[in-house]
């Protein structure tokens, strides 16, 4: 049909001055065409609905860039499910997954906040001060569900190797055959020089990077949503420390109660998904770009 078939285009190709088309553009669109003399919007709604046609919507998406991804990514995987190289992982073998959660800030509202009660939801008070940020390093046994962090009031390769000498310094890992470290390549951890220096400290680490722009694969960015859900949403705090003890409290809290995450995400949805990249039409730009 003609009308999906403008719901499916981009507004620039027909010369709109628009970035999405809602029922309402795409209405006067078709009648401006002269493919109807009048069209109503709840009659596009119906039509697109269909085919769950929602070009008011959008989602941002990025091609891999790191020629190595598949591999990169796959040894993640294979890690998740205790394999290194083709091999089993041994008993004294771990999987610790890193990062750091920044400007975490403590504001601290002008009103007190009203909790909730019969026909009124949790009031917080829209005006703040700010007091400070942290930034929160973590390190999570991916198989254990054991955390470990800290805060501190900036990232970099101090903060970050003082949050490995807390992990290392303990049993099991101590004495672990190897440890493995998945992180991002940010500036704090990234590259053979983070390499290097890890092992130097610690010469049962292994440390595995993902590639770049797949922190999706990091399972610690799945216990930093929670973090936000229920311990930052709403920010409501009257000084850093109380952030710190907050952070702190419920790392310990959630040790208790959670279990390992039920990854899913295994090699074969990998290969489904770099298949569907690369049918996937490169715009112009795109592909000058790379």
């Amino acid at each position: 049909m003609l009308v999906k078939a403008i719901a499916c285009e981009l507004p620039a190709t027909r010369g709109l001055p628009l970035s999405r088309l809602s029922c309402g553009d795409i209405a006067r669109e078709v009648e401006r065409s002269g493919l109807v003399a009048t069209l109503s919007d709840k009659t596009v709604w119906r039509w697109l609905s269909e085919d769950a046609i929602r070009p008011w919507q959008h989602r941002c998406w990025i091609f891999p860039r790191d020629p190595d991804f598949a591999a990169k990514a796959g040894r993640i995987l294979d890690l998740y499910v205790r394999r290194w190289q083709g091999k089993p992982l041994g008993g004294s073998d771990f999987v610790i997954s890193t990062d750091e959660k920044t400007s975490i800030q403590a504001r601290r509202r002008r009103h007190a906040t009203l909790p909730p009660g019969p026909d009124r939801s949790l009031r917080v008070e829209h005006e703040y001060e700010r007091c400070g940020a942290w930034a929160y390093l973590a390190a999570m046994d991916v198989h254990r569900m054991k955390l470990f962090g800290r805060c501190e009031k900036s990232t970099g390769i101090a903060p970050f190797e003082k949050l490995v000498a807390d992990v290392m310094s303990q049993p099991p890992y101590k004495t672990a055959r190897r440890v493995f470290w998945i992180m991002d390549n940010g500036s704090s951890h990234r590259g053979s020089a983070c390499v290097r220096r890890l092992q130097a400290a610690f010469r049962n680490v292994i440390p595995v990077h993902s590639p770049v722009h797949a922190s999706w694969l990091n399972q610690i960015e799945i216990y930093f949503s929670i973090i936000q859900r229920k311990v930052l949403t709403p920010n409501d705090f009257a000084s850093l420390a109380e952030v710190e003890d907050r952070l702190l409290r419920f790392q310990e809290h959630y040790e208790q109660i959670a279990a390992p995450f039920e990854w899913k995400f295994t090699r074969a949805d990998l290969d489904a998904l770099l298949a569907r990249f690369q049918r996937h039409e490169i715009p112009d730009p795109l592909r000058r770009a790379a």
